[in-house]
């Protein structure tokens, strides 16, 4: 098996994460978002917000590589008020030690080694430096294969749903919460 390993993320990496997503949102959101939003992601704006999110202070972006291939991302840093507050907007008294996993994306043709659990453990150390104690994210609520990641990982919905309008249809979202105590068997 070639080498991996996790590395954070430099301005010259945005091109190839912005190709990883397209790549990925095309095969995993078929059907679930519009032809219209995938076809988004081929115009360089795409890779513009990505140069700017790898420059984004408080947050990180981590990248799984196989052999000399980037194979993967995961964007991670303090999880924002409105994605730690319920549904009424009452915001837990742990919010300021809240990590948000903002997206964690593998190649398909790279699924399946272990690059998902080697990014999230990357993630959660790296928040666990800024003092965060447990993480949320938020899952599509048909993405079975996401929502089974995270919960081999022991992290679990809350109860919390959100709806996007995607332009062209809606798309809900479940709010995941776990520790940040991730440990890889490799």
């Amino acid at each position: 098996m070639s080498t991996v390993s996790v590395r954070e993320a430099v301005d010259a990496d945005a091109a190839e994460i912005a190709r990883i997503q397209r790549v990925t949102w095309r095969t995993a959101y078929q059907g679930v978002l519009s032809d219209r939003a995938l076809a988004e992601l081929d115009s360089a704006v795409t890779e513009a917000r990505w140069a700017e999110a790898i420059g984004h202070p408080g947050s990180r972006i981590h990248l799984a590589v196989e052999g000399g291939c980037t194979v993967g991302f995961c964007v991670a840093g303090p999880a924002p008020r409105d994605d730690v507050a319920d549904a009424a907007g009452n915001v837990p008294g742990d919010a300021d030690r809240t990590g948000l996993i903002a997206t964690l994306l593998v190649e398909p043709r790279w699924s399946r080694r272990g690059h998902g659990s080697r990014l999230l453990a990357a993630a959660s150390a790296g928040l666990r430096e800024l003092g965060a104690g447990r993480g949320v994210t938020w899952a599509v609520e048909s993405d079975a294969a996401t929502l089974g990641f995270y919960r081999r990982a022991g992290w679990h919905p809350d109860g919390t749903v959100r709806t996007l309008d995607t332009g062209d249809r809606r798309l809900r979202e479940l709010r995941l919460t776990g520790a940040l105590d991730i440990q890889l068997v490799e």
